[in-house]
């Protein structure tokens, strides 16, 4: 695994996080979801959610410097919690709820969590989930939510989570699949 830093995102980096999400959308979804697919989620559903970011709770891992240089001070990943009701779904997702949730009796969300394509499989979505799991447990709750897309349910799975049920979403006409999820934390 490349070294790499956690850290909150920063809203300057929103539009550089949109291009991690559509990059790893397309590349990471191939033989889970048709280009069509991909394209309909990345255009009505994946996206940066600017309420986590300015909550502080939106993660970014970037990369400390290997010993080549290469990937120094990259952003190689993003994703989040949120104490918020909404589930998933970044900014131009019309079915955002931003009540804040209760510790007490709702589960956490965990939140548009995407790899750049170059730093898949390297630790860095791993990393990102421990640090939100911690976080949203230091913060009173004691169950995780999540909506998987179809290559993430696997990761998912194995990090302990469980299928509630799969659900389909409209983005612009085109059903796209996800998967629904929990876990206790």
């Amino acid at each position: 695994m490349t070294e790499i830093i956690l850290r909150a995102a920063l809203h300057h980096e929103i539009p550089a996080l949109e291009q991690i999400i559509a990059a790893s959308a397309r590349t990471l979804s191939a033989g889970y979801y048709s280009p069509e697919e991909a394209e309909a989620a990345i255009a009505h559903v994946f996206g940066v959610d600017s309420e986590l970011v300015a909550d502080g709770t939106y993660l970014v891992a970037e990369a400390a410097g290997a010993p080549d240089g290469s990937f120094d001070g990259e952003i190689l990943g993003c994703g989040g919690w949120s104490k918020r009701a909404t589930l998933f779904g970044g900014d131009r997702f019309a079915g955002r709820e931003s009540g804040l949730l209760d510790p007490e009796t709702d589960a956490a969300k965990i939140r548009a969590f995407f790899v750049a394509p170059t730093a898949a499989r390297k630790g860095i979505g791993a990393a990102l989930l421990a640090a939100c799991e911690h976080a949203a447990k230091a913060a009173g709750f004691s169950r995780t939510e999540l909506m998987a897309t179809l290559p993430g349910q696997p990761f998912y799975s194995a990090h302990g989570y469980h299928a509630i049920k799969p659900v389909s979403i409209d983005c612009g006409g085109i059903n796209v699949k996800f998967v629904q999820m929990w876990k206790e934390i």
